[in-house]
């Protein structure tokens, strides 16, 4: 008879019920305040626990103020002495107080008389703590923050935590909902693997949350303390059991075993006027080889800038032709797709492989066309942008869906794009090298193959850092080289969000260009153009017949013109480190030597200088992308909304990278123990995910 297999639980566990209640359980908080918590992105008692303080003030009680440094905040017993009432509501009220070595004021604005003889009576003793500063030579402390009793001394802490606060949301507000969301968090298990927890010295989950919200000093608040470095292991162990679920129901979705004879990529390799490089060759040999099994490839290959992506792309899209199928390279935008294929067109054609493009412009009876072709199998190989997406385009065979530039397009476009073909393999590739943390949170899913060599011949570009009172200067340059036969991009400031500023700026320096270098001499190019106008300026800039280009951030991906040999970045300061990288990746594509000019508006602050020296000091993508994510952090590298990016409470992607590699390690093993988690560590494991409301995940496993 065959084992009863307990049945996973198909809710949220029941002991998790009081962290997951409305905040208006929590003392202190009505629907109102309930309310105004939305802006610590706080909803359940759960999420205010998560929520750690940022700071504190020591409040350990002193003999006197003359023990403390002025201002500052201090903690002392005193004898309350007489009250002078002011003479007009405008004036403070003020309380002369004594401790044990000297005199000064208690001082209070708008208050009320009555009140103040109430709490503070002459001749009792008190206990006042709050900032204490010097005003006229004497000493004042305003607003007392506590005034207690010597009989409620212990009401005030050692060490107070300060949390982060939002409109509507007070210190003491906070301070009161979390002692009464405490003892809402039992014990649950453990989801740590017992000997790791030993050896860290980490406390079990409530002593953890115990321990962060009652600070004994303020090395309580560093990361690496035990107790947040348990709470921040617990966030990046459910994201990773999360990634490893994802990865493992695509390795069980039924994949079709891809398996080419070669003969067309040793057709294309002869034809190629160089050798690949040894990082290109590995990339080639690992998606081939993904490619031949049984089960969905999902990889992710990222390369610096000018790696040779397009061939280690176009090699996987060959593996699919020759085994009988078909496959399609996706780009974000109808400008990059165009010179996709422009440059594969060449190689697949000396291969004798059908290759086509399809956009959102393709019109009529030359679209139905190709989707006849297409649903045919005579298009072998398929160049598009979003427009592969929509309904009526069909396959005959699908078998390799390769997406570029990954960080513009959403994971459930990813999926999307993959269920094209009943089994088709997804290989994602991204020019922005990505920092190991970065590709660990957000790839985590994915098996990566890295270009990090670059193509020999490639010449190094020289960058330099130009004021832009030096503008005149910058024109006389590009003059002498546009003589010589050399082209030129201008890109203009990045503004902010407003496509319609950055706009003006490329429209009125287009005028001044034009005006310097002759009528027909320069293009422009915006996201706001309407698209054909668009796709005529880069036309006439990559066949020469302009010779500068003035552009938005719209030509940062791609854009392939060797005779190239100027990039000018006006205020460069305002750009991010990956972008400027990607920009000047523009140029130095041909034979002749290339030039950067990174031009800026003076004084620059700390971080854009230290940004444009390191631009200046490496053309190592690899080590920009780390410096990067060092200078602004994870979330605006990527920018958190569309990168899929997880919105960690507690854990920091930049400082604790060592942390989230322990715990894919950890989250993978135990997955290879217990694929379902059903085991005694994995149902624990279900309650982190359930309690860090990764609900997908949960949906993921297999049931039962």
């Amino acid at each position: 008879m065959a084992e009863d297999r307990p049945k996973p639980p198909s809710g949220r566990p029941e002991i998790l019920f009081p962290l997951f209640a409305g905040l208006e359980v929590l003392d202190g908080i009505g629907p109102k305040t309930a309310k105004n918590y939305s802006g610590l992105h706080v909803e359940t008692p759960k999420d205010l626990l998560l929520t750690l303080p940022i700071g504190g003030i020591d409040r350990v009680k002193k003999n006197s103020i003359r023990e403390a440094e002025l201002p500052g905040t201090v903690t002392v017993e005193v004898v309350i002495g007489p009250h002078r009432k002011p003479a007009s509501r405008s004036r403070p009220y003020r309380v002369q107080v004594t401790d044990a070595e000297t005199s000064f004021d208690l001082v209070f604005f708008h208050a009320r008389g009555d009140y103040i003889e109430r709490i503070l009576p002459t001749g009792s003793t008190r206990i006042v703590s709050g900032k204490i500063e010097l005003f006229d030579g004497t000493a004042q402390m305003v607003h007392p923050d506590h005034i207690v009793t010597p009989d409620e001394a212990k009401s005030i802490p050692d060490y107070e935590p300060i949390y982060p606060l939002t409109a509507g949301v007070t210190q003491k507000g906070i301070q009161k909902a979390v002692a009464s969301a405490l003892p809402r968090a039992p014990y649950l298990g453990e989801w740590i693997d017992l000997e790791l927890l030993k050896s860290k010295k980490w406390p079990a989950w409530p002593d953890a949350l115990h321990e962060v919200h009652h600070p004994k000093d303020a090395s309580t608040l560093a990361p690496s303390h035990l107790a947040r470095e348990r709470l921040a292991y617990d966030e990046l162990l459910a994201h990773q059991l999360t990634l490893g679920l994802a990865r493992a129901s695509v390795r069980k979705s039924r994949g079709v075993a891809t398996i080419g004879d070669g003969r067309l990529r040793r057709k294309v390799l002869s034809a190629l006027p160089y050798q690949p490089t040894g990082a290109q060759e590995r990339a080639i040999n690992e998606i081939a080889e993904d490619m031949g099994q049984p089960i969905r490839m999902n990889r992710l290959l990222q390369g610096d800038v000018g790696a040779g992506k397009t061939l280690v792309a176009l090699m996987a899209l060959l593996v699919a032709v020759e085994a009988g199928g078909q496959g399609v390279l996706m780009a974000p935008t109808s400008i990059l797709a165009a010179q996709h294929l422009e440059s594969l067109q060449p190689l697949a054609e000396s291969a004798g492989v059908v290759i086509e493009i399809l956009t959102g412009r393709d019109k009529g009876a030359e679209r139905r066309a190709k989707l006849k072709a297409l649903k045919d199998g005579a298009i072998q190989i398929l160049v598009g942008t979003h427009a592969v997406f929509q309904e009526d385009v069909s396959f005959a065979d699908l078998r390799l869906a390769i997406v570029d530039e990954q960080h513009r397009f959403g994971v459930r476009q990813r999926v999307a794009l993959g269920q094209k073909g009943a089994a088709a393999d997804v290989l994602v590739m991204t020019a922005t090298p990505i920092p190991r943390t970065l590709s660990l949170a957000t790839y985590g899913d994915m098996d990566i193959s890295v270009l990090d060599e670059k193509p020999p011949g490639r010449k190094p570009i020289s960058t330099a850092l130009v004021g832009a009172n030096r503008l005149d200067e910058v024109v006389d340059h590009m003059r002498k080289a546009i003589a010589e036969g050399k082209q030129a991009y201008w890109v203009c400031p990045l503004v902010g969000e407003s496509e319609a500023v950055e706009m003006v700026a490329a429209e009125e320096r287009f005028k001044v260009l034009r005006a310097a270098f002759g009528e027909g001499q320069v293009g422009l190019v915006h996201g706001q153009l309407p698209p054909a106008e668009k796709d005529a300026a880069m036309a006439d800039f990559a066949a020469g017949r302009t010779r500068v280009l003035v552009a938005t951030t719209v030509i940062e991906v791609g854009v392939n013109v060797p005779n190239a040999t100027i990039m000018v970045i006006e205020q460069a300061e305002n750009f991010g480190l990956a972008q400027l990288h990607q920009l000047r990746g523009r140029v130095g594509r041909g034979d002749a030597a290339s030039t950067c000019l990174l031009l800026y508006h003076g004084p620059l602050g700390e971080t854009a200088k230290r940004r444009l020296q390191i631009l200046r000091e490496t053309e190592d993508g690899f080590r920009i992308a780390e410096e990067d994510l060092a200078i602004r952090g994870a979330g605006d590298l990527i920018g958190t909304a569309q990168s899929g990016l997880p919105r960690f409470r507690i854990a920091d992607l930049e400082g604790q990278t060592a942390l989230m590699q322990l715990a894919q390690r950890d989250a993978r093993a135990l997955l290879e123990r217990e694929p379902d988690l059903m085991g005694p560590r994995g149902q624990s494991a279900r309650v982190l995910l359930w309690l860090m409301e990764q609900e997908k995940a949960i949906r993921l496993m297999s049931v039962g």
